[in-house]
């Protein structure tokens, strides 16, 4: 729905998600967020894939797995050093 709303008026909207490839499906940038209370913008990355995007067009690019990796390190670095900090 989100994509069908931009397609018609192109706003900018902010949709918050913890699923990597919903935000790479969605986003023309993804701000990655720290873990706990006192979360902060941690990385801001720009994704630079064509429109209108699809799930299985997103597959086939080979600049969607960067991005997915880009991402996957992010949340894993953070929630190792979250782990560290709590314990």
């Amino acid at each position: 729905m989100l994509m069908d709303v931009w397609r018609r008026s192109q706003i900018t909207a902010i949709c918050v998600t913890h699923d990597v490839d919903e935000a790479i499906l969605l986003a023309d940038r993804v701000v990655m967020m720290t873990n706990g209370p006192h979360a902060r913008i941690g990385k801001i990355m720009e994704v630079n894939l064509p429109r209108p995007r699809t799930r299985k067009a997103l597959l086939e690019h080979p600049e969607y797995w960067n991005y997915r990796e880009e991402l996957l390190s992010f949340l894993t670095e953070h929630e190792v050093n979250h782990a560290h900090k709590v314990a």
